[in-house]
């Protein structure tokens, strides 16, 4: 009996013992739990951009290059207007980061036709008479503009911008004409006087084209619909610049080698526009589920 009693405290102390040396020992720590990298900043990088709208041009006044043709004019009234007319672009920026961005874009801005009058008060050969020069034409161009714009903050996705932009313009003026009519008579004894009917005159120009520089001011909303797509809606303001006809010539074909001139060219577009994003961040996706069995 007394063996039996010694062997279970025997083995009740050695669990104690056991149970005591378990306590005092370390505890192992668990395993980290998985940290997703940080996302990259949201700046930097290169897009693409395409843009779409149309233009509504003015011009200061129209001008024949021959000075002479003005000597006898003593008041004149002119009016002057284009039809809108379709704006084509594309380009390539870069952002430097969340508020500045610059790019270079390239447009082809649609024929426009022109419309002009001249009305006049003049004299020659003593005689004081009056008339009226129609014209109409029509005008392209080509510009290119290296573009720098301020993002000013975000607000539920919308970021309103300004930006300027430089460069060069190539004005294209065609199928020019000039239709005039005056009052200023000859008898058959070579007499001038004022009175009777109209007489009508006509002049045609060849086609012409002008390298300018150009300058342009810029304002918009820019909506990011993901990371890679962003729309623009812009306004600009552009100064393209003068353009040129080339020789006018009379109705019989005899041409002086004088020009139209149209002076300080101007245009207030409209456009949507289109970025994509080259480089935007990856979305987050979580590692894997891995179980055992």
């Amino acid at each position: 009996m007394r063996s039996v009693k010694s062997l279970l405290a025997a083995g009740a102390a050695s669990l104690i013992s056991s149970m005591a040396f378990a306590a005092d020992m370390p505890i192992a720590a668990p395993p980290p739990m998985y940290a997703p990298p940080a996302p990259p900043a949201d700046f930097g990088g290169w897009y693409l951009r395409g843009d779409i709208g149309f233009s509504n041009q003015s011009v200061k006044n129209i001008r024949k290059s021959d000075p002479a043709a003005y000597s006898q004019i003593s008041s004149l009234n002119e009016t002057t207007g284009f039809d809108a007319a379709g704006i084509y672009g594309l380009g390539v920026g870069y952002r430097v980061n969340s508020w500045f961005r610059t790019d270079f874009t390239a447009q082809y801005r649609g024929n426009s036709n022109f419309k002009g009058s001249d009305v006049f008060n003049a004299s020659a050969f003593g005689v004081a008479y009056n008339g009226v020069d129609n014209y109409s034409a029509s005008k392209s161009e080509l510009l290119f503009l290296a573009n720098a714009y301020v993002d000013l903050g975000t607000w539920w996705c919308i970021t309103p911008f300004v930006g300027a932009g430089v460069g060069a313009s190539r004005v294209t003026i065609s199928n020019f004409t000039d239709n005039g009519l005056n009052n200023l008579q000859v008898d058959q004894f070579g007499n001038h006087f004022a009175g009777g009917p109209p007489v009508a005159s006509s002049a045609t120009a060849s086609s012409g084209s002008k390298w300018n520089f150009a300058w342009a001011a810029h304002a918009g909303l820019a909506y990011r619909v993901n990371p890679s797509l962003t729309l623009e809606l812009a306004y600009s303001y552009v100064d393209l610049g003068p353009g040129t006809t080339g020789a006018i010539s009379d109705f019989t074909g005899f041409t002086r080698g004088n020009t139209f001139k149209f002076n300080d060219i101007t245009s207030h577009d409209v456009k949507l526009g289109v970025r994509w994003d080259l480089n935007s961040p990856p979305a987050y996706a979580p590692p894997p589920l891995v179980t055992k069995g």
